[in-house]
Parts: structure tokens; sequence; C-alpha cells
């Protein structure tokens, strides 16, 4: 899932996930609320991995995080969190790493070797 207010980025982003030699099925939202809406209707979602942008007009990625993480487990399933940011900020790196579901922060753009590794983080080959 990838979840960022930019149409360029989200579209960019996708791209290095097709071409990375890795099969991924991919789900865009350009709002967190969006998201969020989608996880909580569609508990057998199988979301294995969540891209997910910090700095968005209303929702945030970290009130998106907030909400993910108070989300039932049937919602939230096995879902990994990986924040995909422009932020160079270290404040917002630490503050990432508060929450038990991030499992990464990148910085965009994301390349085809980094979107390849993403596989490592989930549990599951």
């Amino acid at each position: 899932m990838l979840i960022d207010d930019s149409e360029n980025d989200l579209l960019f982003t996708h791209i290095s996930l097709q071409r990375c030699g890795v099969e991924y099925e991919v789900f865009k939202f350009e709002r967190a609320e969006e998201a969020l809406k989608w996880l909580t209707s569609e508990p057998a979602h199988g979301i294995d991995l969540i891209l997910l942008d910090i700095n968005m007009p209303g929702m945030g990625g970290f009130d998106f995080l907030e909400v993910f993480e108070t989300m039932p487990v049937a919602h939230r399933g096995e879902s990994v969190v990986v924040l995909l940011t422009s932020s160079s900020d270290p404040v917002d790196r630490e503050r990432a790493s508060r929450y038990a579901s991030v499992k990464g922060f990148l910085n965009k753009p994301l390349d085809r070797t980094v979107a390849a590794s993403l596989i490592d983080l989930l549990g599951h080959p």
C-alpha cells in the first residue's frame, strides 16, 4: 500500500516497485484517511507493506500511525510500515522509531534496489 498526497510520487514509487524484480500488488491512496477507511472495511486485506509519507495535508503520516496502531489486529494484519518521505529531520526519524509497526525510514525517491530489499522486512518469504 502506498500513501502519499503527491500523485507524481505515487506514480514514481509504483514504477520502482514494478521494476525491482519482486511481484508487488500495489494499492495507492492520496489521503491517509481513505487508506484507513479501506483497511477497516477490508479486514482480510492481506496488506504486507505500507509505504507512508509523513507530510500530507489533513491527516499526516504520524496521525495515520496513531490510528493504525490502535486498530484491532484483524484490521492491521501483518502490515509493516515504512516511512517514505522527503524529510531528513532527525526528529522525524526518532519519532518514527516509537511506533511498533514502523520497520523503516526511507527518503524519496525510492530506487528499485531499495524497493527489492523491502521484501526482507516482511515476516514471510
